[in-house]
C-alpha cells in the first residue's frame, strides 16, 4: 500500500504513515466489532449449556444486546473514589485495553497479510502481553480499597506463574520451527511428520505443549476455572470493584480482546493458523483468514465450554498447578525437544 501511495506522488514518509494507519484501522475496527459479538456468543453458549435462552430481545435473535449494554455503560456517570489516585485510577483500564490491541500487529491473517512481519514476532507477543498485568495492579493499588488490592496481588502472582510456563512452552515451538517469526512458525506446520495434516498438534512431542498452552491461556486471561482475580464470593468483583461506566467497560472489552488473542495464538502456534486442516490443494482456494477465523471460533467455544462446566480452583490449587506441574513439565519438554532435534541433526 505504501508503494501505491508513492506512485500517486506522495512523499514516502507520509505514504508509509498513511498505509500503516489504514492497516491499524483495518485490524482494530473489525476487532472491536468481533469483541462485541463474541460477548453475545459467550452468553448464548452459557445459556445453552444451562438450558436457558440467553439474550434474545434486543435486535434479531438478541444480536444487538452487546451494543445496548455498551450504550448503557456509556451513559452512566464515571465515579472516582475520593481516596483513589485519580490519574492512575483512570489510566489503568486504558493500559489494559491498549495492550490487548497492540499484540495484533504481528498476527498473520494469511501469507503476507500481517501489519508488522518482524523476525522476533513471538518475543513481541510475550513482551506486549506481559504488560497487561500493570493495568490490573494499578487498578488495585490506585483504588485505595482492600478488595481490589487483594485481587491485584492475586493477579500479579497468577500471571507471572503462568507466563513462565508459557515461555518454556514457546521455546519448544521456536526450536522446532527454527524461527521467532509467526508466519514462519505457521509455514513450518505444513504437512507435519510427512502427513497431509497441517498443525503441530499432530506431533506427539508438541501435542502435550498444545494442551498446556490452552490451559495456561485460561489462567493468563483470568477465565474460569482460574478467575480468582474476580471471585465474587471473596473479592466482590476483584480489581474492578470501584470502577463504573466506560472505565469498567474498557476492562470488559480488554478481557475479551485478550481472550480472542489467546484463541488466535492457540490456532497460530499449534493448529496451523491460516493453513487449512489438510495439505490438500483444493482447500487452499479458501482464503487463509477464513480458516484462521474458524479455528478462533472453535477455541472460543472451548473457552466458553470450560467456563460453563468447570468449577473455580482454589488459590493454592492454582499456584500448585502453575509452579509444581506446568513449570517442571515445560522445562523438561524443552530438554526433550532439543535432544530429539539434535539427534535428528546428527542422523542418529
Amino acid at each position: 500500500m505504501t508503494a501505491l501511495f508513492t506512485s500517486w506522488g506522495m512523499d514516502y514518509g507520509w505514504a508509509w504513515f498513511l498505509a500503516t494507519l489504514i492497516g491499524i484501522l483495518v485490524i482494530a475496527l473489525p476487532l472491536m466489532l468481533a469483541v462485541a459479538m463474541i460477548i453475545y456468543a459467550d452468553r448464548k453458549i452459557w445459556a445453552a449449556m444451562a438450558l436457558r435462552r440467553g439474550p434474545n430481545v434486543v435486535g434479531p435473535f438478541g444480536l444487538l444486546q452487546s451494543f445496548a449494554d455498551g450504550l448503557k455503560v456509556f451513559l452512566q456517570e464515571t465515579i472516582v473514589p475520593a481516596a483513589a489516585n485519580r490519574g492512575l485510577f483512570l489510566l489503568a483500564p486504558i493500559i489494559t485495553f491498549t495492550v490487548a490491541l497492540i499484540v495484533w500487529a504481528v498476527v498473520p491473517f494469511d501469507i503476507g497479510v500481517v501489519l508488522a512481519d518482524i523476525n522476533v514476532g513471538l518475543l513481541y507477543v510475550l513482551a506486549a502481553s506481559s504488560l497487561g498485568v500493570y493495568g490490573i495492579i494499578l487498578a488495585g493499588w490506585s483504588s485505595n480499597s482492600k478488595y481490589p488490592f487483594f485481587s491485584a496481588i492475586r493477579a500479579a502472582a497468577q500471571m507471572v506463574s503462568y507466563e513462565v510456563a508459557i515461555g518454556f512452552i514457546l521455546i519448544s515451538i521456536v526450536m522446532w520451527a527454527g524461527s521467532f517469526n509467526l508466519t514462519s512458525i505457521v509455514e513450518a506446520q505444513r504437512g507435519v511428520l510427512n502427513t497431509p495434516i497441517n498443525g503441530f498438534f499432530l506431533n506427539p512431542l508438541l501435542f502435550p505443549m498444545a494442551v498446556m498452552f490452552f490451559i495456561s491461556s485460561l489462567a493468563e486471561t483470568q477465565r474460569a476455572p482460574f478467575d480468582l482475580t474476580e471471585a465474587e464470593s471473596e473479592l466482590v468483583a476483584g480489581y474492578q470493584t470501584e470502577y463504573s461506566s466506560m472505565s469498567f467497560a474498557l476492562y470488559w472489552l480488554g478481557e475479551y480482546a485478550n481472550v480472542i488473542l489467546m484463541c488466535t495464538l492457540n490456532a497460530t502456534l499449534f493448529w496451523g493458523g491460516y493453513l487449512p486442516p489438510l495439505d490438500w490443494a483444493p482447500l487452499y482456494y479458501v482464503p487463509g483468514i477464513v480458516w484462521l477465523f474458524a479455528k478462533i471460533l472453535f477455541f472460543f467455544f472451548c473457552f466458553s465450554w470450560v467456563k460453563a462446566t468447570v468449577p473455580r480452583y482454589r488459590y493454592d490449587q492454582l499456584m500448585r498447578l502453575g509452579w509444581k506441574v506446568f513449570l517442571p513439565v515445560s522445562l523438561f519438554w524443552v530438554f526433550l525437544v532439543s535432544g530429539v532435534l539434535m539427534l535428528n541433526r546428527v542422523g542418529i
